[in-house]
Formats: structure tokens, C-alpha cells, sequence
């Protein structure tokens, strides 16, 4: 089962996590939805790779780091987070709500789409 994190606790999940390597952001939305809205939490590198090419792209995410997974609303991510844990994967988190609850949850000034 695909562990939910909300957008507060990202940072505890990220720090809990570290002893595993360097935790990754992982934004799964489209280029065009990253110019809307985009965040770099502190204490973890941001990949940004549109879902569809995820497959093709796979060799540039390390099985053996924490990835917590973020799109606008938390579908995508989760799909995205089950295919990962599929291809071997362990330490694997959805954002849940995605972007969307980021800007309710933690940074009213970021932009809603």
C-alpha cells in the first residue's frame, strides 16, 4: 500500500525518510501546470518528469532513495507512485491532494488552477 502524505507533513515524511538518501520530489504534471505553479520544499531535490514519460525516464530516479510523488490534485501521483513501487521502488509516498492542497494546506500565495 502507497503511504498518503498531506502537504503539512511533507517535511517530516522527507526528514524521516533521509536515512535512506536524499529524498526526491517527484512532480508528475505537465511543463504547463510547473509555470502555474511550482515549489521547492527545503530538504529534497525536485524532479520535475511529466507522468507519460516516466517509463522512458525511469533510469534517472535511484530505486534506493525516499521519492514522495506530487501532481495537482494526487491521481496522477498516485498512479505514478504505484508504478514505481512495481519496478522496485520501497520507499514511496503520494501527496496527497497534490498541488491544489499545498496552496490550502501550506502556501496560500501560490497560485490555484
Amino acid at each position: 500500500m502507497i503511504e498518503q502524505i498531506s502537504p503539512n507533513t511533507l517535511s517530516s515524511w522527507l526528514d524521516a525518510n533521509r536515512i535512506h538518501g536524499e529524498p526526491v520530489l517527484l512532480d508528475v504534471r505537465e511543463p504547463a501546470e510547473w509555470r502555474l505553479a511550482s515549489i521547492q520544499p527545503a530538504g529534497a531535490e525536485l524532479l520535475q518528469i511529466p507522468m507519460q514519460t516516466i517509463p522512458l525516464r525511469l533510469a534517472e530516479l535511484d530505486p534506493e532513495r525516499p521519492v514522495a510523488v506530487l501532481c495537482h490534485h494526487g491521481g496522477r501521483s498516485m498512479q505514478v507512485a504505484m508504478f514505481l513501487t512495481r519496478q522496485g521502488f520501497t520507499h514511496i509516498a503520494n501527496v496527497a491532494g497534490g498541488i491544489d492542497a499545498w496552496s490550502l494546506q501550506v502556501d496560500p500565495s501560490l497560485p490555484r488552477y
